[in-house]
Order: C-alpha cells, then sequence, then structure tokens
C-alpha cells in the first residue's frame, strides 16, 4: 500500500508571495505537481493562513502587516518568524497535517515528518553578497533546522556535498532532486510584443537573467561587454532582466555611459510568461555566478535553443554539461572571447542551440516531483 495515500502534504507557500525568482518558481513548481499526483490536495501555508490554492501574490493586509514589522520594530526577522510559527502550527493541526515540506531552508517546527529543501549554502562560502541582517538569520536558525528534519533534499550533486560537509550531515539523510524546465521554454518566434516593449530585435541582442546583486556576478558580464569593439556593442546591447538587490551600488557606477547609449539595458523584473520570447530572441546567454545552488536560468535558455556561457564553478557543470561554453566567472577577458566567438561563429552557433535544446530536455519537473515523493514515502515509512 502507497504510505501517501490518505495523508495530508503541508507545504510551506510563503515563497510564493513575492516575485518568483529561483526559490519561488521552486515552490511554484513542486505545488502544481503535487498538486496533480498526490492522492489528497497539499494544503499550503501563507504566512498568515493556509489554503488549498496556488497564489502567486500576498494580501494586501499581509503585505502592510509585514512592511510595519520590518519598518518599527526590532530583530523583525525574529519577530516574523514567531508569528509565523503560531499560525503555523495551529493550521497544521487543524488540517491534519501528516508531513510537511519546507522549499526554503528555514523550516518551522512540526513534531511530524518534515522535509527540508536546501537550495545552496551561499552565505557561508561567500557572506559579503548577502545582507548581514540575512546571514546572521541563516546561521541562527538553519543548523538546528537540519538537525529536525527527517530528510534533506538538495538541488544538484554539489549542494549535496557542500551540506554534508560543512553541516556534517550523514548522507543517507541527504537526496539530490535536480530541478525542471517549464515546456513554454521552448524556442519561439520572439519578433512578437515582448521584444518590441523593449525596443530588442531578435538574435541582436545578448542577455543575462539574474537579481543584480554581488553573487550573481554581473559586475563581470558588463565588463566583458565593454570590452567588445563600440560598433557591435551598439548593434548588439547587453539585456539585464533582474530586479535590483542587495549591494547594486557596487557595480553600477560604469554602468551609467552605457545605458545611456542604448549598450545596456536594464529590463527589471520580467513576467514568467515573457521569459521565454526573450531566450529565444537573444543570441546568446551569458550566466558567470560565482555560486549557484542550481541555475535555472541557463536550463531555459538552452530550452529556448539559445547558446549559454555559464561559470565553470559549483553545480553549473551538472547543468549545462558539454552543451554550452564553461569559462572562470571572474575572467571577463575570457568570457569577452566567447561572446565574440558566438557573435562571429554561426557554425558554432548552431551546433550549440542544438546541444543546449537536447539537454535541456532531459530536465522535466515531473521527473523532479515523481523523485519528491519518493523522499516523503521514505520518511512516512
Amino acid at each position: 500500500m502507497d504510505p501517501l495515500n490518505g495523508m495530508r502534504v503541508g507545504i510551506n507557500a510563503v515563497p510564493l508571495l513575492g516575485p518568483l525568482t529561483g526559490v519561488g518558481q521552486y515552490t511554484y513548481r513542486l505545488v502544481s505537481e503535487m498538486q496533480q499526483l498526490l492522492p489528497l490536495q497539499p494544503w499550503l501555508f501563507y504566512g498568515t493562513n493556509w489554503s488549498q490554492e496556488l497564489r502567486t501574490a500576498a494580501p494586501p493586509a499581509a503585505r502592510r502587516i509585514n512592511d510595519a514589522i520590518k519598518r518599527y520594530l526590532p530583530n523583525p526577522l525574529v519577530l516574523t518568524r514567531l508569528l509565523k510559527q503560531v499560525r503555523f502550527s495551529g493550521g497544521a493541526r487543524r488540517h491534519g497535517i501528516s508531513l510537511y515540506h519546507e522549499p526554503a531552508y528555514l523550516a518551522l517546527r512540526y513534531r511530524g515528518p518534515t522535509v527540508v529543501t536546501v537550495h545552496d549554502i551561499s552565505w557561508v562560502r561567500y557572506p559579503e553578497t548577502h545582507p548581514a541582517e540575512r546571514v546572521r538569520e541563516m546561521n541562527r536558525v538553519l543548523p538546528s533546522v537540519l538537525r529536525r528534519a527527517d530528510h534533506i533534499v538538495v538541488d544538484s550533486e554539489f549542494v549535496r556535498q557542500e551540506v554534508i560537509d560543512h553541516y556534517g550531515l550523514a548522507p543517507e539523510r541527504v537526496t539530490t532532486i535536480l530541478l525542471g524546465v517549464a515546456p513554454e521554454f521552448c524556442p519561439i518566434a520572439a519578433s512578437g510584443a515582448v521584444l518590441a516593449q523593449h525596443g530588442l530585435q531578435a538574435g541582436r541582442y545578448i542577455l543575462a537573467v539574474g537579481t543584480l546583486e554581488p553573487r550573481k556576478n554581473l559586475s563581470t558580464v558588463i565588463a566583458a561587454f565593454s570590452r567588445l569593439p563600440d560598433g557591435v556593442r551598439r548593434q548588439t546591447p547587453l539585456v539585464i532582466v533582474g530586479m535590483h538587490g542587495w549591494g547594486m551600488e557596487k557595480f553600477s557606477a560604469g554602468l551609467q555611459q552605457m545605458i545611456s547609449r542604448g549598450e545596456v539595458v536594464l529590463t527589471g523584473f520580467v513576467a514568467q510568461g515573457d521569459l521565454p520570447a526573450l531566450y529565444s530572441g537573444a543570441r546568446m546567454f551569458v550566466y558567470p555566478s560565482i555560486y549557484e545552488g542550481f541555475g535555472l536560468p541557463p536550463l531555459e535558455a538552452m530550452a529556448c535553443g539559445t547558446p549559454v556561457i555559464a561559470s565553470n564553478r559549483a553545480s553549473l557543470p551538472e547543468v549545462v554539461g558539454e552543451a554550452g561554453l564553461l569559462v572562470e566567472p571572474l575572467d571577463d577577458e575570457a568570457i569577452t572571447r566567447h561572446m565574440r566567438l558566438l557573435l562571429e561563429d554561426d557554425a558554432m552557433h548552431a551546433q550549440l542551440a542544438q546541444a543546449g535544446r537536447e539537454r535541456a530536455a532531459s530536465f522535466t519537473w515531473r521527473r523532479f516531483a515523481l523523485q519528491t515523493l519518493d523522499v516523503y514515502r521514505k520518511v512516512l515509512t
């Protein structure tokens, strides 16, 4: 008999309430797959209430409360966590939760079987790339979370080894489940309204995607792009898609001139539905992140048939494999050489476009979900 029959899974869905960057995307795909696969619909915790509805925006009242806590009270992360714990515990009892999956590291206390996803430990390896308050909170809470958890899920073999080594966990308690790429990420005719909205022409721009923060290493992308000849920069601008995150001011200084000349375009956050067109229309995709637990953007770009230049560090070789160009992330001269290669060599461009599509096809969210269900079964038996 399947141990999942009659069992009610509870998932912390708070990551769905902000812009759907990496952890938000993970949570969205987890929930949507589990709604299709679980015998009983999962219950979702939204910080102040529980629901079975998949949401992607916080109610106005919840946003106002959260903003007030951050603005007026000391230790807002600690206080917010205490308030969430009260609401979580009451709802878990009321809805008869049998298993709790925390998709965003810091699981709340729960007396039953608990699965925790750890996407990376970047605040340990690169604390300077995070706000100090976030580093303190992760170091304060996560060790006890991992001790209590029945099982830990990670996004790559790289992160699995990081977590086992740093926290001294038994290897059998940590399972790698690679992420997937959604079917909407595929080569499309990219001459529509999405490109026009940003003043772009298909095949005539270089794309980078990521929150504008130090860990994403977009400053090196900008430095590499600035080495291209003036005429190339004017004809093939660098388009950076992502929210302005912490530390933006550290690499904004030399950017303004290129923005004013139209050589660099900062789109800000772009709706998920617009990304396939932006990926498909790009001549190439550049992602020299210093540290990634998985790296969804290069996988999405490959699925859209766009050649990828990516970092040779952390998990990215597991994602890109031999289907892209891997490079030392801080070597802007090497990144410039790869950019020129993909701008000038049509045969290499076509070869990598095909290889990327083939590799991306093996990463599916359904496979991710079925492997996650196997973890649930393991902790329930």
